[in-house]
């Protein structure tokens, strides 16, 4: 495994999962539109349910930032060192939250996960939630996960 990588060069890294209302597949500029809509709508919901540190920003974000995030998390996929997916409704590919997978800056912890889902879609948290540390616990290599 490189060093800067979160999981061994042999793991195969999914680029889709499926769970109860919701699909995954990885974050990259393609929705930066939809993206950007969905949590500068949610900002109260995402801070007051999401351990998410100051993201999002109170104040917003234009959607060229917005890009250059979704540009920095789409590199972190490519290189192995975090991965990003965005969370869509598998009837209309509405991005509707997004799943965050990095390493742990805790050292009792090899990764951290983070989720957030649109306040019109805040039944999903939990759901999400729960099926995806599910996945990621009896399908990845990552040793211990912080997922509170």
């Amino acid at each position: 495994m490189a060093e800067s990588a979160l999981v061994p060069d042999d793991f195969e890294v999914p680029t889709e999962f499926a769970g109860p209302g919701f699909r995954l597949e990885p974050l990259g500029p393609e929705h930066n539109v939809a993206d950007h809509a969905a949590w500068s709508g949610s900002i109260e919901h995402i801070h007051a349910t999401a351990e998410m540190g100051k993201w999002p920003p109170a104040e917003g974000m234009t959607l060229e930032a917005n890009l250059g995030d979704l540009q920095r998390h789409a590199d972190d996929f490519a290189g192995r060192r975090g991965f990003t997916y965005t969370v869509l409704d598998p009837s209309t590919d509405d991005v509707i939250g997004c799943v965050y997978l990095y390493p742990s800056r805790k050292p009792e912890y090899d990764a951290v996960l983070r989720s957030w889902v649109r306040a019109d879609r805040a039944d999903l948290d939990c759901t999400l939630h729960t099926a995806v540390v599910d996945w990621l616990e009896s399908s990845w290599p990552l040793g211990t996960l912080d997922h509170r």
